[in-house]
């Protein structure tokens, strides 16, 4: 009797015991922040079934390219953001989030076959190494370059490399080449890609994600605009596709007062969790507008989110991207990851801002451009919001869930302007190789402007820039010559700003393009009538 009773109660037993363990694994996992949940000995079916192909299969075949098909196929059964990391590729995925990586400190760009230098980092290993802006790359450590088929991510592989190795580039220099030696060092990638006072009193900050400098840089800004006596402040998240939720939720602390809530996270698997105001801000009492567009998301959504529902910032500019997932990285043996979302987040309103995802990866990723054909980019009313997903802010004003951040006051995409040969013109890289081009053969001229403040205000031959563009643009069959005068007055501004931003990177390109962008200047309106 007692053996049948044991033999009854054994699986029962077993079970537990295994369940207790899977816990106990799991939380010694969230303990000590370990990214290597997965490792264990025992084989799993899917490697038994690659062993099998490896060992009895008909013909050679690459595992690993298998291995990785496999579980892509799991991860499209999941969410769109849950995504599996082949071990090439983890490296460069981390380096967007820590904020820097090593390599040699240029940017550049391919031009028909040819690698071109755009910017050199000032004291930056290129630089110190004699590197100039205009050099064409042909070579580098005798490997050859110039191709038309090369990805643009092999030739970054090449060039990069370890801290203090070398690498030997071959250059084209005034049609002359030379050989340069430069030692690869670390070089920072920066969160904020612009800050400057706008006027006497309002300070402007670009964000373009929330790395592990982010907080930092931003705190740096605020001190120097603070110090330049900024009353009002326009914060632009516009294409800040998100990053560490802490990094967010820093600075939200900075603009909202007392122990207020910023977000909460919540998971089947993960424990409910808050994140509160927690210290004094910065910035608690001055006037705050954020900017938003399609593609601001996640970190910057629940920074845009918070400051909605607390009704402490006005958002101005179209709905953003609506990605309201929590992923976490987790290493795997052979050297991949996965970013597997654990939990949604949640608006202080108790907003889910995660848009649908039910039809599918393709369909969900082809939302945005839905939105513009139904109209919604022109018309935010086109967009249909269930009563059900309706909340309220602080003071009583009601906001959306399911689906993004609706701006308080919307700017509409301009369709009105962009003939067939316009939307030509910027297809291929076609007017950033012009405007490289330009800025080259005229580099004496633009070394005259001290900063980007000077050259917006001084710098007056568009016209001429816009004469060589309409010859250069011939060559490709695109005629410039009779369209319409708002499309050459949007392809003039649209040449200032870049040939700002060759000379002073994302700085200058802002400061010159926010004198023309209708969202920004929506943004400044709104501030002078809340004055």
């Amino acid at each position: 009797m007692r053996n049948k009773k044991l033999q009854v109660w054994l699986p029962l037993i077993l079970a537990t015991v295994m369940i207790a363990g899977m816990l106990f694994g799991f939380k010694l996992h969230q303990q000590t922040g370990s990214n290597d949940f997965f490792k264990r000995d025992k084989s799993s079916t899917l490697q038994e079934t690659l062993d099998l192909i490896r060992t009895r299969y008909v013909d050679s075949i690459g595992l690993d390219s298998l291995k990785d098909d496999a579980i892509n196929a799991v991860m499209d059964h999941l969410d769109p953001h849950s995504v599996y990391i082949p071990a090439t590729n983890v490296s460069e995925a981390n380096e967007e989030l820590q904020g820097n990586f090593e390599g040699i400190g240029i940017e550049f760009n391919l031009f028909k076959d040819t690698v071109n230098v755009i910017y050199v980092i000032p004291d930056g290993p290129s630089e110190k190494a004699g590197l100039n802006i205009g050099d064409k790359i042909i070579a580098v450590n005798n490997s050859p370059i110039t191709s038309k088929t090369i990805p643009i991510q092999s030739i970054r592989r090449l060039i990069r490399g370890q801290a203090g190795s070398q690498v030997k580039l071959s250059i084209i220099r005034n049609a002359s080449p030379q050989t340069i030696s430069v030692t690869r060092g670390r070089i920072p990638l920066p969160a904020l890609d612009a800050t400057y006072m706008a006027d006497a009193i309002t300070g402007y900050i670009k964000l373009n994600k929330f790395s592990e400098t982010t907080y930092g840089e931003f705190m740096k800004s605020m001190e120097k605009l603070k110090a330049s006596g900024m009353q009002n402040l326009v914060l632009d998240l516009r294409g800040n596709g998100g990053g560490y939720v802490s990094q967010a939720v820093n600075i939200a602390d900075e603009f909202i007062d007392s122990n207020k809530k910023i977000v909460y996270t919540q998971g089947t698997n993960i424990q409910k969790k808050e994140y509160n105001a927690s210290k004094e801000g910065v910035f608690e009492k001055g006037k705050l507008v954020v900017l938003v567009d399609e593609l601001t998301a996640s970190a910057s959504e629940i920074l845009a989110g918070a400051l909605q529902d607390w009704d402490r910032a006005t958002i101005i500019g179209r709905r953003t991207f609506g990605k309201g997932l929590v992923q976490e990285q987790y290493g795997l043996s052979d050297g991949s990851a996965v970013r597997l979302t654990v939990a949604r987040y949640y608006t202080p309103a108790g907003r889910s801002i995660q848009r649908p995802y039910d039809k599918g990866k393709k369909i969900y990723m082809e939302e945005l451009l839905q939105r513009y054909e139904h109209g919604e980019t022109i018309n935010p009313d086109t967009m249909h919001v269930s009563k059900e997903l309706t909340f309220k802010t602080s003071g009583g004003r009601t906001v959306y869930g399911g689906g993004g951040i609706m701006p308080d006051v919307n700017v509409p995409l301009d369709t009105s302007s962009f003939t067939h040969n316009v939307t030509k013109l910027y297809l291929d890289g076609r007017f950033n190789a012009f405007v490289y081009q330009y800025y080259i053969s005229h580099l004496s001229q633009f070394q005259q402007y001290k900063t980007p403040t000077e050259f917006a205000a001084n710098y007056k031959s568009t016209e001429d820039a816009w004469q060589d563009l309409v010859e250069y643009a011939m060559k490709d069959s695109i005629y410039l010559s009779k369209i319409p005068a708002l499309d050459k007055k949007n392809i003039e501004q649209r040449i200032k700003a870049y040939l700002a931003r060759l000379k002073w990177r994302t700085q200058g390109f802002y400061e010159v393009y926010n004198l023309y962008d209708p969202i920004f200047k929506k943004a400044i309106e709104t501030i002078g009538n809340k004055q």
